[in-house]
């Protein structure tokens, strides 16, 4: 098996919004099974408060139920100063992104869902409840993710001869992380290794599959 032909194409992905109500509880839905009504009432929690130690219990995020993706210019300086501190000052853009809803009528009047404290982990020994501290998790590492640089990688198609066939392979080769530090999404399903023309590969396993069109999943709430 050579590698006969490598094509790459630059790329660069934006992060996505922080959450509004709507697209936590549909990434609420996706990532944990979380029903709508579960997610707002944990959400309701974490809004009114947890007690981590303190006088009086700390309310973990912002106003759960909105339209906005905004973010207070206070919370941007700080999540930024977070990021630089934990991460690496590259993982800090030039200037804070910015998101605007596509939603025609839609509510503004709160912020979008973030923590109210990035320096506050989900990993904080306090949150004990685990569902509380499963969507926390969710919900500080959106916006953290929304407040990185984009991720740049090489779209690449890659052919691989063996005698008279000639194998496919497309995907993608990272360049820079960026916001998948955080967010992964499912980036590394299609993740290449980097390869060069000429380059002799070797065979470590045969997965032969049969794939066939399937119809569009059923709506849930």
């Amino acid at each position: 098996f050579k590698v006969v032909k490598v094509e790459k194409k630059e790329v660069r992905r934006r992060p996505p919004p922080p959450f509004s109500t709507s697209t936590l509880q549909q990434a609420a839905s996706q990532k944990m099974g979380f029903a709508a009504e579960r997610t707002m009432r944990i959400a309701q929690s974490l809004y009114e408060g947890v007690d981590l130690g303190g006088t009086d219990p700390a309310g973990l995020i912002t106003y759960m139920r909105t339209d906005s993706f905004s973010i207070a210019k206070t919370a941007a300086v700080e999540c930024a100063e977070f990021v630089k501190t934990t991460y690496g000052a590259h993982y800090v853009p030039a200037e804070p992104p910015t998101y605007q809803t596509k939603s025609k009528g839609a509510q503004e009047a709160h912020e979008a869902i973030r923590p109210t404290d990035a320096s506050v982990k989900p990993t904080a020994k306090n949150i004990d409840d685990q569902s509380e501290r499963k969507l926390y998790d969710l919900i500080w590492s959106r916006f953290l993710a929304s407040q990185m640089p984009q991720a740049e990688f090489y779209a690449t198609q890659t052919d691989i001869e063996s005698g008279k066939y000639t194998f496919r392979a497309n995907g993608n080769v990272l360049k820079f992380d960026g916001f998948l530090k955080i967010w992964q999404q499912k980036f590394e399903e299609n993740q290449l290794p980097e390869l060069t023309a000429s380059e002799k590969l070797t065979v470590k396993e045969f997965l032969p599959a049969q794939h066939f069109t399937e119809p569009a999943p059923r709506y849930t709430e």
